[in-house]
């Protein structure tokens, strides 16, 4: 069955960045696109509302004219709107049930970067019941793409390579979910895969002798190896690149991501509290990295 592609849009550059990335996903994926605003009533209307405009209206305005720019550029896609009279997070999240995919911007990256704590994009990435995407400001069709050779047009861009998908894999949980989310990135892209994984070495303890080394790496690596096994044989065509390393996972994720299409990291359901379920990992990856992110629930 064909779902949904949804975009939540609120009037942001952001915002807009992420549904034109949504309708890009969609038609990768062969499914429709869905542009989701919330809004509600207030005391007194935001800054950015004219003062002849209801908010209603507003809002209404800016669904229609954010669904004409996607269909302008993208004619062929079935695109459906809806407007809700609702809490942000929670109509996000009600529209994530039904989805295959979230899509939601992020603010820029400044001074400091990625997110505000407790914004309604990171409320929503920590509870969603479906992987959620994160675009920020900025972000075009050709950011995806390696950069065009000299003499090709730029509306010959699409057809350069994709730039390549990262993985940000931790062994020591389940991840199937994770993995075939990447894979299948990689594949609709016909991009490489590259997947990271950071270990520590663990404590020393006298009663079991531990491996150190060259040793532990060495059995990081066939653990890599064996956990990729079933997906590189569903996927022959995804060039698969393993890099295991030994320190701390978000910086290596962080600076993989600066030259990476997407980053793929993910986020547990079971356990802690609600307000820090997204984990450190994919937190700092979507505060720092400048490509977009996928975070992407599994058990």
């Amino acid at each position: 069955m064909v779902r949904n592609v949804v975009a939540g849009i609120d009037g942001s550059p952001e915002g807009l960045a992420a549904a034109h990335w949504a309708a890009q996903e969609a038609l990768r994926r062969g499914a429709a696109l869905s542009l989701v605003h919330v809004w509600h009533r207030t005391v007194r209307p935001a800054p950015s509302i004219p003062p002849e405009n209801t908010e209603h209206a507003w809002a209404e305005r800016l669904l229609r004219e954010t669904a004409d720019s996607i269909r302008a550029a993208h004619p062929t896609l079935a695109i459906a709107v809806r407007l809700t009279c609702d809490a942000p997070v929670s109509a996000l999240l009600a529209a994530a049930r039904e989805a295959d995919l979230l899509v939601l911007g992020s603010l820029g990256l400044g001074r400091v970067a990625g997110f505000v704590t407790g914004s309604v994009s990171q409320r929503v990435v920590g509870r969603a019941s479906c992987p959620v995407v994160l675009v920020r400001a900025g972000r075009a069709a050709a950011d995806e793409h390696l950069p065009a050779v000299d003499g090709v047009a730029p509306e010959e861009i699409p057809e350069t390579p994709y730039r390549a998908v990262v993985l940000g894999l931790d062994v020591t949980q389940p991840c199937d979910d994770l993995i075939s989310f990447a894979f299948d990135a990689a594949h609709r892209r016909g991009s490489e895969l590259r997947v990271i994984h950071v270990f520590q070495e663990p404590p020393s303890d006298a009663a079991l002798p531990a491996l150190t080394g060259p040793e532990l790496l060495a059995a990081e690596e066939r653990t890599v190896v064996a956990a990729l096994r079933p997906w590189c044989e569903k996927y022959p065509d995804v060039s698969v690149t393993e890099t295991v390393l030994e320190g701390r996972a978000a910086p290596e994720l962080v600076r993989a991501a600066a030259g990476a299409g997407l980053v793929v990291v993910g986020r547990r359901t079971g356990g802690g509290r609600l307000g820090a379920r997204t984990g450190p990992i994919a937190h700092a990856v979507l505060h720092h990295a400048g490509c977009p992110v996928a975070v992407v629930p599994h058990a």
